[in-house]
């Protein structure tokens, strides 16, 4: 159930040019009950004075030793103009901001029978993947799924968590981790490194209607245009979970 709370900054970093990533405490000491795949509105008022607020998907991982305390991840990205971005990208340590949430039903639900789940975002879109690598783990403990988490970006640069889904494919077998480049390759490729929009991808593995459940999550183009193919591969509409990132002022 959404509830309201104030969050205090605790500390944050660029993990890209243009997007920050952020750790915040709720300033009442409680913590945060939510779904991986959910996200927070944070509300704050234009210079007029009228409210308004923002969503961001929760990047939080469960039980993860480098945050111990359980704080509350988002990912932030620039936008030209913004009165989100002027909020977010000034904010120091100390300082809070309203919030409200959880929401959404973006999530994996234990109902489903899937052999594989094709993971694809570009942009902050991969911030509820990064929150669902612990399920992603109980599912294959308890049905063995498969994962492939496709991530565009125009160049390295861009790819947000890239390290920690590196070795988090390195350490699951089972887990495929692969950056799609559409401008920019990188002076020395990796092996699952992919040139284009992450949709021309897709043939590689192949969608099956009997196997996959797809994600999409991120620009609305590529979720349109990812829904699509993957239509045409033959995924039925329930087996596309779509979720789109609007760049709001």
């Amino acid at each position: 159930m959404a509830e309201q709370f104030v969050l205090r900054l605790v500390r944050a970093h660029m993990l890209a040019p243009t997007v920050r990533h952020l750790v915040f405490e709720r300033a009442d000491g409680g913590e945060l009950a939510f779904i991986p795949g959910q996200f927070l509105q944070v509300h704050f008022e234009y210079d007029d004075g009228k409210p308004t607020k923002r969503s961001y998907s929760v990047a939080t991982v469960a039980n993860d030793p480098h945050n111990p305390e359980a704080h509350i991840e988002i990912a932030v990205s620039y936008v030209e103009g913004g009165a989100a971005t002027r909020l977010l990208s000034t904010l120091i340590p100390g300082e809070t901001v309203q919030t409200s949430g959880p929401y959404g039903r973006f999530v994996l639900f234990d109902t489903d029978k899937n052999a594989r789940y094709l993971l694809v975002a570009t942009g902050t879109g991969v911030t509820p993947y990064r929150a669902m690598l612990p399920d992603l783990v109980r599912h294959h403990h308890e049905r063995g799924i498969e994962v492939v988490l496709l991530q565009g970006a125009r160049s390295a640069a861009d790819l947000l968590y890239a390290e920690e889904f590196d070795a988090f494919a390195d350490a699951h077998p089972w887990f495929r981790y692969v950056p799609c480049l559409s401008r920019e390759a990188r002076l020395t490729p990796r092996a699952d490194d992919r040139s284009g929009y992450v949709q021309h991808a897709f043939a590689e593995f192949a969608p099956d209607a009997t196997r996959d459940i797809a994600y999409l999550c991120g620009n609305p183009n590529m979720v349109d245009a990812s829904f699509e193919t993957l239509k045409e591969d033959g995924l039925p509409v329930p087996a596309i979970r779509r979720e789109k990132y609007l760049s709001s002022r």
